[in-house]
């Protein structure tokens, strides 16, 4: 059991889980679904009603509960990954990385999977946390929106189908990420 326990614990090697993501689109693509987390919201406000005042959710959420199924079955994995399978919560960082975030304010970066200076309530009430959490959730939602899908829905199963769109979109999350990381956010905590 230990041993069984050992394995769960450490990532799973590309030769593993590239073939489960696989077949996982395969059969995506035979049942003819597509793949993408956020369209959950969509289905969500649908369930709860918004169809009664928005055209956009007014429409036949049961054809895609399979993707709600999916979604819970992805926040309680994840519940059950971090409750029994995770050793710590610390993640490895090379020192340079330590140093650079030091120099940015996060103090003991790798110590925690969400850096306290961030992540907190009380730096959700700093112009620094109103800009990342804030204003940078409703900048990911509006561009989830905009892109007609989130990187999930785009990167795997959007180029899964070789969609030119997704690769349009999954370019531009990249190129929006380096963007983010090299210039955004050191400039946020210089200030």
């Amino acid at each position: 059991m230990e041993k069984i326990l050992e394995i769960l614990q450490s990532p799973w090697p590309w030769y593993v889980a590239g073939p489960v993501i696989a077949f996982v689109m395969f059969a995506l693509l035979y049942f003819g679904n597509s793949f993408g987390l956020s369209a959950n919201f969509r289905n969500i406000c649908s369930i709860l009603g918004g169809g009664k005042s928005c055209d956009f959710f007014d429409f036949d959420w049961r054809k895609q509960i399979w993707n709600i199924v999916f979604l819970l079955g992805t926040v309680l994995g994840g519940f059950l990954a971090w409750q029994f399978l995770m050793p710590d919560e610390s993640m490895l960082l090379s020192e340079n990385t330590k140093l650079e975030l030091a120099e940015l304010g996060i103090a003991n970066a790798g110590e925690t999977f969400l850096p306290k200076e961030i992540f907190t309530f009380e730096s959700l009430l700093t112009l620094k946390g109103i800009i990342i959490i804030v204003v940078g959730g409703f900048l990911v939602g509006f561009g989830t929106r905009y892109a007609g899908g989130c990187t999930s829905g785009h990167a795997i199963s959007g180029l899964s189908d070789l969609q030119p769109a997704s690769l349009v979109a999954v370019i531009g999350f990249f190129i929006g990420g380096l963007i983010m990381t090299w210039f955004i956010i050191p400039s946020l905590y210089s200030l």
